[in-house]
């Protein structure tokens, strides 16, 4: 197989038709001093490997030598943990190979707003040793990495902050992985903020080296071809370390929320969509719980616990679109529980595992519901301008948010059920060409329940980012945001 196959996989966006996989926005593990423009005019940072110009020619080698981003192919450092939420005086250990073999350090990052930088370094470990780790299990195209010796464990100080981490790993020549990890406990908070590890899994290609990664949405045959999606794994692990670069696509949508919240002094608690399942998530401890990002993959055990927190008077908040899709199935690895992820989609025996087939609609909890992709980012047009929601933001009816419908869409569905709700209203109807230029429209839902409780969906992967995402930022979005979150926490 020729290098400039293995390329086209090594960023972890084409295979997803992704131009911003990660968008975590400013990082200080990611900003250089130095930049400079590549054959296509566009600007790149010094830690970038020098690419191909589309005329032949090449990028200029930076002058000073940074990072570099280990791959799939090499694996110059690659690692998971053994679980991907922990609480202060809990143990997280860290499973990473080394090629070739050499020592490391790995530096541990907190994500917030910290003055515009994005995160802040919390503590590095001491020089470790690296090892060749053994090559990855395959069974049935599910790939796993459980029987990967430990490297370094750490001890996760009590004071330490809730939050939304991220472990940099660097080894002693300079190639650079990453880690993402979740620092919780159940204290009560204004918010919840709920991160999308399972589906964050389910977009997985490791390895991405055209032979043996698999994701619920691709996989390769014996040439390195890509194919599809009924030829993907129906069982995923999370027993083995993200593609590329070690960052789950679509995490910067939290990313995005995590700063903007922080920055304005709202009150949050940390979990992932596995405390959710494994019932670790007591509702009456929160005024809402926030869902920042793409949230597709939902067991019934999660949708169970949020129709409780719905229905016994806590909000619920909704910040992108295609939520709650497909019904899925966790079960344990040997490495521990719920660590194998199953979802069989259109494929064998039985029902197809939409729940819009399988169960009660996904409207029935979002208010709309999951309508198809969106091939160019188009606006947002507002609508019931006259609603709180809305005010101060400056957004008259009908007025454009350019860029706000992007990635994927939600609509309103007239001949699907409604939940139950005192008072209900759409807030955009926004028209958009699909990719058979059919005429489509997206919408934003928000109704209150019996209990009192708000259920917001934004129905649009451009919420988020419009939040706190360089050059996606939409100050009447922000403002409405905020009139949403303080409305639920009761903040003057």
């Amino acid at each position: 197989m020729g290098m400039d196959q293995i390329h086209r996989w090594e960023s972890g966006a084409l295979a997803h038709g992704v131009s911003d996989p990660f968008g975590q926005g400013p990082l200080p593990w990611l900003r250089g001093g130095e930049f400079y423009f590549d054959g296509t005019g566009r600007i790149v940072p010094w830690y970038v490997d020098p690419v191909s110009a589309p005329a032949g020619g090449r990028v200029p080698t930076p002058r000073h030598a940074g990072p570099r981003s280990a791959d799939d192919v090499r694996r110059q450092i690659k690692g998971f943990t053994s679980t991907s939420a922990v609480a202060p005086g809990e143990a997280l250990d860290f499973r990473i190979t080394v090629d070739p073999p050499q020592q490391f350090g790995v530096d541990v990052y907190r994500i917030g707003h910290y003055a515009g930088d994005g995160a802040s370094k919390i503590t590095t470990s001491p020089r470790l040793s690296g090892i060749v780790q053994p090559p990855p299990l395959t069974v049935d195209r599910t790939v796993s990495c459980h029987h990967w010796w430990l490297s370094w464990r750490l001890q996760i100080p009590t004071y330490w902050s809730l939050g939304a981490y991220v472990a940099v790993l660097t080894t002693a020549d300079g190639y650079r992985s990453h880690i993402p990890f979740t620092v919780r406990d159940n204290h009560p908070a204004d918010l919840l903020l709920v991160l999308p590890d399972i589906t964050w899994q389910a977009y997985n290609l490791y390895p991405e080296d055209g032979r043996t990664g698999a994701s619920l949405y691709h996989a390769w045959d014996e040439e390195g071809r890509l194919l599809g999606e009924n030829d993907a794994a129906t069982t995923v692990s999370f027993d083995r370390p993200f593609a590329g670069a070690g960052l789950p696509l679509h995490v910067g949508h939290a990313y995005d929320f995590i700063r903007w919240a922080e920055r304005y002094g709202y009150d949050l608690a940390y979990a992932d969509t596995r405390d959710l399942h494994a019932g670790r998530v007591d509702p009456s401890r929160y005024r809402g719980l926030v869902f920042p990002g793409h949230d597709e993959y939902w067991t019934p055990a999660m949708r169970g616990a949020a129709e409780l927190a719905r229905d016994t008077g806590t909000s619920l908040v909704f910040l992108s679109a295609n939520t709650m899709y497909w019904q899925s199935e966790l079960a344990p690895s040997p490495a521990g529980p719920d660590r194998l992820l199953t979802c069989r989609k259109r494929r064998g025996p039985g029902r197809a595992a939409r729940w819009r087939d399988v169960g009660p609609p996904e409207q029935q909890l979002l208010g709309i519901q999951y309508a198809g992709r969106v091939p160019e980012p188009a606006p947002m047009v507002v609508r019931n301008a006259d609603h709180w929601l809305w005010d101060a933001t400056g957004a008259g009816e009908g007025d454009e948010l350019p860029g706000l419908v992007a990635g994927e869409a939600d609509r309103y569905y007239p001949r699907t059920a409604l939940p139950e709700h005192t008072r209900r209203i759409l807030l955009s109807h926004s028209p958009y060409a699909d990719a058979e230029g059919t005429k489509r429209h997206q919408e934003t839902s928000l109704y209150r329940a019996p209990s009192g409780a708000l259920v917001f969906a934004a129905g649009t992967f451009a919420w988020s980012p419009a939040l706190d995402r360089p050059g996606h930022v939409d100050g009447r979005i922000q403002r409405a945001t905020a009139n949403l979150l303080d409305r639920i926490c009761k903040r003057d």
